[in-house]
């Protein structure tokens, strides 16, 4: 595997010698060509070499979040807890929130006011995201990192209220929407995955939705990244037009099937040139 990592220009300067990589030679390399170095970078992770290919994954996933952390995120998906006004059934007295009324109350003599209390309670989620990667063609290089940078824009956009799942002829999820995993842990399992088999472009939709079902969220929005070339046998169409918002990634040259696809069941879409090129497209489809 080093052998054929080697014939990549500029990887002997990342890692001059067996089990290490040059953090300094990778933050030039970052600023000489971003998506070659993030590309070399994803085909790293899966080095034979398990140091090389711990230090690989280890910065991998601190470069894909860095580079999607200054775009601006969408309010925070995850439910979280807020103080209100006192409604029946809202939540806990905070007791804290309500010192003030509290003590001006005892201080006049008087009894506290129902409406001058503030509960505890909490609010629910703006938005729930499902990333659909297709990793039905190759997966390896340009297209993992691009599909690892994806997968860190949802995961901060979003908080936890999101899942990613993968497909080919078969759907596989690094992050379900009902568990609980840090950007980190969600990026290197996309880094782990590997091209093969057909495209069931119906069937990944429809998981998507199953995965969103399970969300409280108000908004909920399908990522599709993909040419959305299918191979297996369904309905895309109809699959398409049961999610509630749909949005469409597509690698730029190759991207006849995805636009028509959107324009079949009114989707917005976008082209990607590489990974570095994700947070833009994420702006441009989704605000």
């Amino acid at each position: 595997m080093r052998r054929a990592l080697a014939s990549n220009d500029g990887f002997s300067e990342l890692s001059p010698d067996v089990g290490e990589l040059d953090e300094a030679a990778i933050s030039e390399a970052l600023a000489e060509d971003p998506d070659e170095l993030l590309s070399l970078m994803a085909d790293m992770t899966a080095a034979t070499d398990a140091k090389l290919r711990a230090q690989a994954r280890r910065i991998a996933s601190r470069l894909f979040l860095d580079l999607v952390r200054d775009q601006r995120p969408d309010r925070p998906g995850i439910g979280r807890i807020v103080t209100t006004r006192f409604r029946d059934d809202a939540g806990d007295i905070d007791v804290e929130g309500s010192l003030d009324e509290l003590i001006m109350a005892r201080g006049g003599g008087r009894a506290v006011e129902v409406d001058e209390l503030r509960v505890r309670s909490w609010a629910k989620p703006s938005t729930a995201w499902c990333l659909l990667v297709d990793r039905s063609g190759s997966m390896e290089g340009r297209p993992l990192a691009t599909a690892a940078l994806a997968a860190a824009a949802v995961a901060i956009r979003a908080d936890n209220e999101f899942a990613v799942l993968s497909f080919g002829k078969d759907v596989v999820a690094p992050k379900a929407m009902w568990e609980r995993r840090g950007p980190d842990d969600v990026i290197d399992r996309v880094l782990s995955l590997r091209g093969h088999g057909t495209t069931d472009v119906a069937g990944a939709l429809m998981a998507a939705a199953e995965q969103l079902r399970a969300s409280s969220a108000a908004r909920r929005v399908v990522v599709l990244l993909s040419d959305c070339r299918a191979t297996e046998p369904g309905d895309v169409i109809g699959a398409a037009r049961s999610i509630e918002e749909l949005v469409i990634i597509a690698p730029d040259g190759d991207s006849i099937e995805a636009i028509e696809l959107a324009e079949e069941v009114g989707a917005r879409w976008t082209t990607v040139t590489g990974p570095t090129s994700v947070p833009a497209a994420f702006d441009r489809v989704l605000g």
